[in-house]
């Protein structure tokens, strides 16, 4: 009698483990409209995500599953149920992910963008917390504050006086927080956004065929923007306008390409709009009007093989452009190469 109960509970356990699993198992494939977006706060982002460049890509590919991470996952899916079920559901507009969250996703954005990932952790905007908040030459010179998670730290969910202590210009400083000296502060959702609306990336096309030529193929959305924090939203490039910037008195002729507009957002001027002044960038002198991806690659920033996209291997000077005496070589050297001007090796026209 007790083998046959125990055959029967085996059995009943095998049937509902089989179910579950099942069932569990076409939820994940499930259309999103079918399972995600079941849930009327998660359907405009559903929405959006299926109009997007990533729409071939099923949701549990990003965000992962109940048991993708083990007991974490499974934590954090019972703990939206409970939100849910208790009545304390939170609006569209309310729902995000955390900065953990958004650093373990964008662990999944290298399985299929791994040249991108290697060209960002290779560049600047790979920097960590510790890099930049404990940074003691730049903390002696400017006081940590609020506006620093203005571009590092934009989905740091504290105040600077969480991150670290002391907040002044003595130091010495540490991260209240050990953990977070690694965590990146410009994660990809920095500058892009997974669900913005888009055209999928086509292959290489048969420029032969009227339907590809650049004047008539179907032109893809602007890929790359900028996840502001004070008002908690994303605006793609094209939404800012080129700014007014200024050198002596007179206004610079700043470039309209989007990557400008975008990269001037954080390597911004001060309140007059001085050129130079802060961390801007802008090009003036002999590379006024030049846009950033004139120089710069996109992810790595890096700019080491750039001058020969312009300039021959000796100049009109007669001399090499690479060996000039520039912040090109050298960054101590006293001709920035962002506003190197004719002037700082030729005073008074001399030689020219």
């Amino acid at each position: 009698m007790k083998i046959k109960r125990r055959k029967t509970i085996t059995v009943i356990v095998f049937i509902v483990i089989l179910v579950l699993s099942t069932g569990y198992s076409g939820w994940n494939a499930a259309h999103p409209r079918r399972s995600c977006a079941s849930c009327h706060e998660i359907s405009p982002s559903v929405e959006t995500s299926l109009t997007s460049a990533h729409r071939s890509i099923t949701c549990s590919q990003c965000h992962g599953t109940a048991l993708s991470s083990g007991i974490h996952s499974l934590t954090e899916k019972m703990d939206m149920l409970f939100t849910h079920v208790s009545g304390r559901e939170k609006s569209s507009q309310d729902i995000r992910m955390s900065e953990s969250q958004i650093v373990e996703i964008m662990e999944r954005c290298r399985q299929c963008h791994q040249i991108q990932y290697a060209d960002w952790k290779a560049g600047g905007h790979s920097a960590t917390y510790a890099h930049i908040f404990l940074d003691s030459t730049h903390n002696r010179t400017e006081r940590p504050y609020w506006d620093c998670f203005r571009c590092h730290g934009m989905f740091y969910e504290g105040t600077i006086y969480d991150l670290m202590e002391p907040v002044d210009n003595k130091g010495p400083w540490k991260l209240k927080n050990p953990a977070q000296a690694n965590v990146p502060v410009m994660p990809c959702l920095s500058c892009h956004q997974i669900h913005s609306k888009n055209e999928p990336r086509q292959p290489a096309m048969a420029h032969d065929h009227p339907r590809n030529i650049f004047y008539e193929r179907d032109q893809r959305n602007i890929p790359f923007g900028l996840n502001v924090r004070a008002d908690r939203m994303f605006l793609r490039a094209d939404y800012f306008i080129v700014p007014g910037i200024f050198k002596d008195g007179k206004k610079v002729n700043t470039p309209a390409e989007y990557d400008y507009r975008l990269c001037v957002q954080c390597h911004s001027p001060n309140y007059t709009h001085e050129a130079g002044t802060e961390d801007d960038r802008t090009p003036t002198g002999v590379h006024e009007g030049l846009t950033c991806y004139s120089c710069h690659a996109a992810h790595s920033n890096n700019a080491r093989e750039s001058c020969g996209a312009c300039h021959p291997a000796v100049s009109n000077c007669g001399l090499d452009v690479t060996a000039m005496n520039t912040s090109y070589i050298s960054a101590d050297s006293p001709n920035n190469i962002h506003s190197v001007a004719c002037n700082d090796c030729h005073p008074k026209g001399k030689g020219m």
